[in-house]
């Protein structure tokens, strides 16, 4: 059977309700798996006191808001989880290139 459009995982288009009625709301339990984990690290002292920062909803990243804000977010973060895994990690700016942040930030998890 060519393309395996009859077997289970084999097609990377599938939406949501290709994959079942819960697919819908994974990206939310992911969030506040992620947030428990945050919480567990010390994020709101560590992390958000220091930029000054006002603490994650539970599905702050699940829901598209405000992408310029959610990118600086998950970058601020990005860059305390590194510092704090160990490796000197500069804080990205506002201002600063979104391709250069990322790659930086890709470039020092492929290091590790």
């Amino acid at each position: 059977e060519e393309g395996g459009a009859g077997r289970r995982g084999e097609r990377a288009e599938e939406g949501p309700a290709e994959r079942g009625p819960g697919a819908a709301f994974h990206m939310f339990v992911l969030m506040e798996d992620l947030l428990d984990k945050l919480k567990l690290l010390s994020y709101e002292e560590e992390a958000l006191r220091r930029h000054n920062m006002r603490p994650l909803s539970r599905h702050y990243f699940a829901l598209p808001t405000n992408p310029g804000e959610q990118f600086f977010m998950f970058c601020t973060l990005a860059a305390w989880l590194i510092s704090k895994a160990g490796r000197p990690f500069e804080q990205p700016q506002e201002c600063d290139d979104p391709n250069a942040v990322i790659s930086n930030v890709l470039s020092e998890l492929r290091s590790f």
